[in-house]
């Protein structure tokens, strides 16, 4: 049978091709003419008025000799079960094969959920404490003896430093003392910024804990300004001996007119900038590292001004509040499991302090890190506002901290990471040398405030040493993220249980 088709296989093609030019109309018909579309928009089969045996022959004869079925059948059935069909090839959404990224909706309901949650929290807090918030409480941590006023004297007092390091490097501009002795007198004068105000607050007992972190925060900052300042200008001179004929924008910015198109602050080079205007904006200014020509914003917006300014108000009001009115019962709260050393009670109670700590130190962030530092950069029309990156993002535990905090992260990368590196130092040791002095920093801003030494606030600094190693390591995407979030939510609220235990067992005997 095979044989006899392939007989009559060239036949069978050969009447198909030679067929007449005035029969050209039936062949059209039969590939797909109007009959035939007119059928499948109607779903029904081709009818076409004196061809149906013809073509049914056809049919039969093509299907039999070659195998196939003509483009009409094929475009029918195929029309019939597009119609038919309800199904595809596809995954389930929730799968992440699916590509499916957009959970706004499930966002909102967490944060639905979230603010439902608290709002019981706090509704539970005052049915059983009532109404703790009391701003006359709050200026007495501030000012203890009102006639004395140590913690504002003490910032008063800082002017010294300011102009001690202004004159300074006047000296080594003009070359009246060597470099050897504008370092010798630099050293002396930032180790006397730390020693100074930390003796004051130890020996004078009227300095209150908050007075004193304000007032060590403050000399801790121009600490790091003046270091910068000194730095800067140290380089200044390395290239004005060298001869070179423009400051280098590792060192300077660039002009005011290419910065921000605007010709309003003349640009400076060195020793022009070494004023007292020079300094005291930059003192002032809301960044850490120096330069001779920051960024300048071309005019001052009021109503930007004005939002910053009413944020500043309400967020410190409402960090205030919640202090006194969630944050410090809990605390009073967990002094007895910890004295008892029972240790579920000991969990529960930290899990209990985890959401008002964590809550006001997201507040506290936004408070300081934008609108604080967005008014003061407003109002000195100070340029650069990169003051965060995207922390929350954070997969790595080197991520957060190189980008929660910019101005620390580029006076660390500035004036100690790179020039470790250019020592030869490899970068872990470099990292962890960077870990180390924020550890200092962290214990010197704690501990003496407090007037007690316990390590906590340096131990957990560098436990982040490991912490950043395992996460890097082990855990990866959404995993590293969640474990940044963990560390944030839970190891602060162990690091304030265990100060505040110890400065009641110091200062009050053990009792609660």
């Amino acid at each position: 049978m095979s044989d006899r088709a392939e007989m009559r296989g060239p036949g069978a093609r050969r009447r198909r091709t030679t067929i007449p030019a005035n029969d050209s109309g039936k062949v059209k018909q039969t590939n797909g003419g109007k009959c035939h579309d007119a059928a499948a928009a109607t779903g029904s089969p081709p009818r076409c008025p004196g061809r149906g045996r013809t073509d049914e022959r056809r049919v039969d004869t093509d299907v039999g000799v070659s195998g196939r079925g003509p483009r009409k059948e094929r475009s029918a059935v195929e029309d019939i079960n597009e119609r038919l069909s309800c199904h595809v090839l596809q995954e389930s959404l929730l799968s992440s094969a699916s590509g499916y990224s957009n959970y706004r909706g499930i966002l909102n309901w967490c944060v639905v959920m979230l603010v439902l949650s608290n709002a019981r929290l706090f509704l539970e807090n005052i049915i059983k404490y009532g109404i703790l918030v009391d701003p006359i409480q709050v200026v007495s941590l501030f000012l203890k003896d009102p006639y004395s006023w140590p913690a504002p004297c003490l910032i008063i007092v800082s002017n010294l430093f300011i102009l001690a390091a202004l004159y300074t490097e006047r000296r080594l501009a003009v070359g009246t003392i060597s470099e050897t002795s504008g370092l010798i007198l630099h050293l002396f004068n930032l180790s006397s910024l730390l020693i100074l105000p930390s003796f004051i607050v130890l020996t004078v007992s009227s300095v209150t804990p908050v007075g004193g972190v304000i007032s060590l925060g403050i000399y801790t900052v121009l600490f790091l300004k003046l270091y910068s300042y000194q730095d800067t200008n140290r380089w200044c001179r390395e290239i004005r001996q060298a001869k070179a004929k423009r400051l280098t924008r590792s060192y300077s910015c660039p002009s005011v007119a290419q910065s921000n198109g605007s010709v309003a602050h003349a640009h400076v080079s060195y020793p022009g900038n070494l004023t007292h205007r020079d300094m005291y904006y930059f003192v002032f200014a809301p960044t850490l590292c120096y330069q001779l020509n920051f960024p300048r914003s071309p005019r001052i917006r009021k109503r930007f001004l004005m939002r910053r300014l009413f944020e500043m108000l309400f967020f410190m009001q409402l960090l205030v509040g919640l202090i006194q009115q969630w944050m410090v019962p809990s605390i009073r709260n967990s002094m007895k499991p910890l004295q008892e050393m029972d240790f579920s009670r000991m969990v529960e109670r930290l899990l209990k302090l985890a959401v008002p700590n964590h809550l006001i130190w997201l507040i506290f962030f936004y408070w300081f890190f934008h609108s604080s530092m967005n008014f003061v950069a407003e109002l000195l029309q100070f340029g650069d506002r990169e003051f965060y990156k995207d922390w929350w993002n954070s997969e790595t535990v080197t991520y957060f901290w190189a980008n929660w905090n910019i101005p620390v992260h580029k006076w660390c990368l500035r004036h100690f990471y790179k020039p470790m590196l250019k020592k030869g130092i490899n970068k872990f040791l470099a990292q962890t040398a960077v870990f180390l002095v924020s550890a200092f920093f962290h214990e010197y801003l704690v501990s003496v405030p407090l007037k007690m030494f316990r390590l906590w606030a340096f131990m957990g600094m560098m436990a982040q040493v490991p912490l950043a190693w395992f996460v890097s390591r082990f855990l990866n995407g959404n995993y590293g993220n969640a474990a940044v979030w963990l560390s944030l939510i839970l190891g602060q609220p162990v690091a304030v249980l265990m100060y505040v235990h110890d400065y009641y067992v110091t200062h009050y005997g053990g009792t609660t």
